[in-house]
């Protein structure tokens, strides 16, 4: 089909512009209908839970050769350009891995994701080899009235009467969450914070653009709320590796105070404004969002940057100097800009010229 320096030559253009990995969508017993929609999914399908927007462990990439389409898996680009697509900074401490995952969660006339908790960075490393965890958040690209999240504990929730009665719930199929667990409404826009040891589940009827660590799977479901997978069978439950992570003091007072819609204005120009949504210190990745009716000038500084136009039709990438083809993304799209980009710039385009656009932008935070 096409030679192996082909496709050399093809990866090593695509770490110097702006670029889409194929996106993955996957139905679940919680799956709801935005995506069906909004992405212009087969309509005939019981539902879409999941997309994989931005994970090269599971996502493929398509290059071009005149009238031929070639895909590989995308993981293939960050194997051989990892310097130049994720930077010196970011390929020191994590080598050839991709370590910003953006996914979608659609629980929009769906159902509660299970409720869970991912492992602190020392039980990972302990009992897994793995040397960093799922540190994530939820930014909420859409919301019913009706939508929340279930995020940290009841200020009076007592452990050893919550896990016993999470235990007993694997043979009676009953257990109380929100005896439990703090519940928060949502609006469309809000930013939810989930350091690793956080009991967390998003709930029904919420769109979900999920920024986390990769570190593949590593989720330890507390609660399934009485349902079984797709295939009839009851999904795994972790229940003693949960117990052995959740952080008790994480209670709602601490979740209200340390988790929510921790917005900061940080800078501003002409038809522009960069806010920083976070994350929590303890994770680290560092979120950026910027609203914009005018263009807005980025730099990578020698660091990987992975964008999801969050507000607007369209928008467009482009080059200061004209380095690489203008790059069009459209809404609810995650794109990548590889580290060795530099500059780069965003504005309004097509149907969203005379119109808001937002951008939130990942990326790994470096030592001063």
């Amino acid at each position: 089909m096409v030679s192996g320096e082909a496709v050399r030559t093809g990866l090593r253009g695509a770490a110097t512009r702006p670029f889409r990995v194929v996106p993955f969508f996957d139905p679940g017993p919680w799956g709801g209908q935005w995506m069906k929609e909004v992405c212009d999914l087969d309509r005939a399908a019981v539902n879409y839970a999941w997309c994989f927007d931005c994970v090269p462990e599971e996502n493929s990439l398509v290059l071009g050769f005149g009238d031929v389409r070639f895909e590989i898996p995308a993981l293939n680009m960050v194997f051989y350009q990892p310097k130049e697509l994720l930077g010196a900074p970011v390929y020191s401490r994590f080598g050839d891995e991709f370590p910003i995952r953006f996914d979608f969660l659609d629980t929009v006339g769906g159902g509660n994701l299970s409720l869970q908790v991912h492992p602190l960075t020392e039980y990972i490393r302990e009992h897994f080899g793995m040397p960093y965890t799922q540190d994530e958040s939820y930014y909420m690209l859409d919301a019913a009235e009706d939508a929340c999240v279930y995020l940290g504990l009841k200020e009076n929730a007592e452990p050893r009467q919550m896990m016993r009665q999470l235990r007993e719930s694997q043979t009676t199929g009953q257990f109380d969450a929100e005896a439990y667990v703090a519940k928060w409404p949502v609006k469309k826009h809000d930013h939810i914070l989930i350091p690793a040891g956080t009991v967390h589940c998003s709930g029904t009827n919420g769109m979900v653009l999920e920024i986390s660590v990769t570190p593949y799977i590593f989720t330890f479901k507390l609660w399934d709320w009485g349902r079984v997978g797709l295939d009839g069978k009851p999904r795994p439950i972790s229940i003693a590796h949960g117990e052995k992570n959740i952080q008790w003091n994480r209670t709602a007072s601490w979740t209200k105070e340390n988790l929510l819609n921790r917005v900061e204005k940080i800078a501003e120009g002409e038809g522009w404004v960069e806010e920083r949504t976070g994350l929590h210190e303890t994770e680290f990745i560092e979120t950026h969002r910027h609203w914009f009716t005018r263009p807005v000038l980025h730099n990578t500084h020698g660091i990987v940057h992975v964008l999801n136009l969050v507000e607007g039709r369209e928008a467009l990438v482009e080059s200061p100097g004209g380095a690489f083809t203008p790059f069009v993304v459209h809404y609810a799209e995650t794109f990548i800009i590889p580290a060795q980009v530099g500059a780069y710039r965003i504005r309004p385009y097509g149907e969203s010229q005379d119109q808001p656009c937002g951008t939130l932008k990942a990326y790994v935070r470096t030592k001063a």
